[in-house]
């Protein structure tokens, strides 16, 4: 049971959250819990759509988006995120359920892709104090400074989503996916 409000319907929210839930669900075709839940603040919404939109807008591509969350949402033992993810990452982003795997795990069977996801669980576990190796490995890896400074915004984004679904207890609506034992 959700310890924050879901909010039932986009006409149950602040008329500041109104237009942009039915702005996302133009887009998805339905509104997520989780925007339901930061719906309860609209000043909270306004800036996590904006910063999502924003790195949409990357030039990181949705797949390795996808990969930084599936990682990050297991390390924060967000059951909520590694669920969205997981769907999103298979029927958007097209990732196999072995990718899905190796992304959890903190890597991927793409060795560029790996070289990111491997950051940027070193960002969350490090708290951003990254090495000197760590930032030159993914540059290594054909990643510029613009796309790491993504890779961190990334993380930043979901790890947001992660606590605000672990604060909130969110129930998951998207096909539930089971979080390791140990992250």
């Amino acid at each position: 049971m959700s310890r924050i409000a879901t909010l039932p319907t986009i006409e149950a929210s602040p008329a500041a959250s109104q237009p942009l839930l039915e702005a996302a669900k133009r887009q998805l075709g339905s509104v997520p819990n989780l925007f339901r839940v930061i719906a309860n603040s609209p000043a909270a919404l306004e800036g996590y759509l904006g910063l999502n939109g924003a790195l949409a807008k990357g030039t990181l591509d949705a797949k390795t988006r996808e990969r930084i969350a599936l990682a990050v949402a297991e390390i924060n033992r967000c059951g909520y995120c590694l669920a969205a993810h997981a769907y999103l990452g298979k029927n958007l982003a097209k990732l196999d359920d072995a990718e899905i795997t190796a992304n959890r795990s903190g890597s991927s069977n793409d060795p560029k892709a790996a070289a990111a996801v491997r950051f940027a669980v070193q960002v969350v576990r490090e708290r951003g104090h990254v090495s000197d190796a760590d930032v030159a490995a993914v540059k290594a890896a054909g990643y510029d400074d613009a796309q790491v400074i993504e890779i961190v915004l990334h993380v930043t984004l979901n790890t947001l989503t992660n606590y605000v679904n672990e604060v909130a207890k969110t129930a998951i609506d998207f096909p539930v996916i089971a979080l390791r034992n140990a992250a």
